[in-house]
């Protein structure tokens, strides 16, 4: 029988192995990613990945090192401004007209004086809502009499007024609770207070001024300047009627807002004669110092070119006259 030999490949046809690279020798070896040397690194943890995130978001937070304001804060000035996170900011000086130089509002100013008087010196008093005209005068008129109180004897001093603005209505309990403990007297004051479409932050309004277990504090005043005399606007008196079982009780719920605020003072648009005033007023209290007929004739030209009369329309008026004149208008 024939014996099969198995042939055995020739050391010729094996492929050659390539010898390994010495230690620290990088000349053959491939660039390593980014992604692989991610995944041969050590895994990181939760806890780390949790914190790494908590990082993160608390350097993305507004740095607030200030705590919020306690009853005592309220000697620091005579005028605050309201902030939402519990802060109440001082005025340093508080920009205002004297009493003296607002013109055609003389019987809304006697009321609110008297009416400010009697609550600076611990006897009954109303909140007051001063409604009308636009530029006639009415948060000059709480700001002056505000001055012009503070500055009476037996009340020196002892009279604060804290602006709270429209948007930080809902924040007006806590406001409420932090003056409750003051042993100062406070005008709350908020400009230009009105509420459209779905806005419900009325209600805390609504709440403060009469409703509630505690009510309002003794020694808080709520005095708020509008456009209207209703403070929500009509449509959400008309959304109230449609979908209220009783219509006659949502419309009557809306409206009593204003009634809360026992003084209604109403602001309409002057005469051409009560502007006319006005501006003779601005000009001598600053020494714009102008001919009877020439200023006259400019001041009407102005209010025209503006289409209203009002005093806001007669102050930005002097100014103009003053920047003319190089006169300063130190207030």
């Amino acid at each position: 029988m024939a014996k099969t030999t198995r042939k055995t490949p020739s050391r010729k046809s094996r492929p050659a192995r390539k010898p390994a690279p010495a230690k620290g020798d990088t000349r053959n070896r491939k660039p390593v990613s980014a992604a692989a040397k991610r995944l041969a690194a050590k895994p990181e943890g939760i806890e780390e990945r949790i914190a790494r995130a908590l990082e993160a978001i608390a350097a993305g937070l507004p740095k607030s090192s200030e705590a919020a304001s306690t009853p005592e804060s309220l000697r620091a000035a005579e005028a605050f401004v309201w902030q939402p996170n519990g802060r109440l900011l001082p005025v340093p000086k508080v920009s205002r007209v004297d009493l003296g130089l607002l013109k055609g509002v003389d019987r809304m100013r006697d009321i609110l004086i008297e009416n400010t008087e009697r609550f600076a010196r611990g006897l009954p008093a109303n909140n007051a809502l001063l409604w009308g005209a636009r530029g006639m005068g009415k948060s000059s008129l709480v700001k002056a009499a505000h001055a012009t109180v503070n500055n009476m004897d037996g009340v020196r001093g002892t009279l604060k007024l804290i602006e709270i603005h429209r948007e930080d209505i809902e924040s007006l309990p806590a406001l409420m609770a932090l003056l409750r403990q003051s042993e100062f007297n406070i005008i709350v004051f908020c400009d230009d207070l009105s509420f459209d479409g779905q806005d419900a932050s009325y209600k805390s309004l609504k709440a403060v001024l009469e409703g509630g277990i505690e009510g309002r504090p003794e020694n808080v005043i709520l005095y708020a300047t509008s456009n209207r005399r209703h403070l929500l606007a009509r449509e959400m008196i008309e959304n109230e009627r449609s979908t209220a079982i009783n219509p006659g009780e949502a419309v009557e719920e809306k409206v009593s807002l204003s009634d809360r605020f026992g003084l209604w003072l109403g602001f309409h648009k002057c005469s051409q004669e009560e502007y006319l005033e006005m501006v003779k007023g601005y000009c001598a209290h600053f020494g714009v110092n102008l001919p009877a007929d020439e200023l006259e004739r400019e001041a009407l030209e102005w209010s025209t070119t503006r289409g209203s009369r009002s005093g806001r329309v007669a102050w930005q008026f002097v100014q103009e006259m003053a920047g003319r004149h190089r006169v300063k208008l130190a207030k």
